[in-house]
């Protein structure tokens, strides 16, 4: 006999997500605002410099490579392929939700990026001329976006292994995305970090309010 599922799960399920989303774009605010006031200045120029000393030619042509595959239109590109797999295949919330999530963070880490105006590293310490503002990352915001709205909205359909293999690959690949930009000079730390909380809050956020209105929706049937 099938289990009968309580009328509150979906309820929990939303109060989880959104708690979740709050401590990431918290998290990513106060990153913001202690690394704006300079706060952090010792640790930034200290792991800059430490990764710039480590450099080695392999290893720069590498994070070369990362770092133009995990740039922010790939991102909002595979976020649109997916969202329109989903879409086609009858699942029109959740690839709504997967194409939205990166374009609305495209939106708000460039806004932040103009309010904020914090300068990149130096030139000495860039391998690639970047002369943008810094804060937040705009490849970590846009990486952990993506992939953090496709792990949550396929979470449910796929198998335990499948589970793993997803999760795995996109920790993976957002931090390797966010640290390349580092080791390449032309972001700081708190830069890559704030651009970790603020990419992966908004997609628990939009999650959260696919959670909302899939459980309305199903409530009124």
């Amino acid at each position: 006999m099938a289990r009968a599922v309580s009328p509150a799960a979906p309820a929990r399920d939303v109060r989880r997500l959104a708690v979740v989303a709050l401590v990431l774009l918290a998290a990513a605010v106060a990153l913001m605002a202690v690394a704006s006031s300079g706060a952090l200045a010792g640790r930034d120029v200290g792991t800059a410099v430490g990764l710039a000393d480590e450099r080695r030619p392999a290893a720069t042509a590498t994070a070369l490579v990362v770092t133009e595959i995990g740039n922010t239109a790939a991102s909002a590109g595979l976020a649109l392929v997916v969202g329109g797999a989903l879409a086609w295949q009858g699942f029109r919330a959740e690839g709504l939700c997967v194409a939205i999530v990166p374009l609305l963070t495209s939106v708000v880490f460039s806004a932040l990026k103009r309010v904020l105006d914090r300068p990149r590293p130096p030139e000495e310490l860039q391998v690639m001329a970047v002369a943008n503002e810094s804060l937040p990352s705009g490849h970590a915001a846009m990486a952990a976006a993506a992939w953090t709205v496709l792990v949550l909205v396929l979470w449910p359909r796929c198998a335990a292994r499948g589970r793993a293999l997803l999760s795995g690959f996109a920790v993976l690949w957002v931090a390797a995305v966010g640290i390349t930009r580092i080791y390449l000079g032309v972001h700081w730390l708190s830069d890559v970090l704030a651009g970790w909380a603020l990419g992966a809050g908004l997609a628990f956020a939009g999650v959260a309010v696919l959670a909302a209105v899939t459980a309305r929706r199903a409530a009124e049937v």
